[in-house]
């Protein structure tokens, strides 16, 4: 099922690249390498002008993560970017107040 949705890699290749340096400066070497791996499950959605984040992993919506969570504020020169971490899995990529993405085709 997972190979129907596509590499956040393939389609943010800037953002999988400035995630997985931020993971490393952090100390997050495994999630580091996970981020690599990422896929696009969906974006928010929210409609707003500032959120461009993204869903990684399967999760009902409106739903807590439960045990296992936690979320990894990561420091970046702009916006916001935080990740929420189940079992050592990035299930959502939380991108706020930053210039648009550039979507590969």
């Amino acid at each position: 099922m997972e190979q129907e949705h596509p590499l956040v890699r393939d389609l943010y290749p800037d953002l999988v690249a400035e995630l997985t340096a931020l993971l490393q400066k952090e100390g997050e070497r495994e999630l580091a390498v996970c981020a690599w791996d990422l896929r696009l499950i969906a974006e928010c959605g929210c409609g707003e002008d500032d959120c461009q984040s993204l869903r990684t992993a399967p999760h009902p919506l409106d739903q807590p993560y439960g045990s296992g969570h936690r979320c990894v504020p990561l420091r970046t020169t702009e916006g916001l970017l935080c990740l929420d971490v189940v079992d050592g899995r990035i299930m959502y990529v939380e991108i706020l107040h930053r210039p648009p993405m550039r979507r590969r085709p």
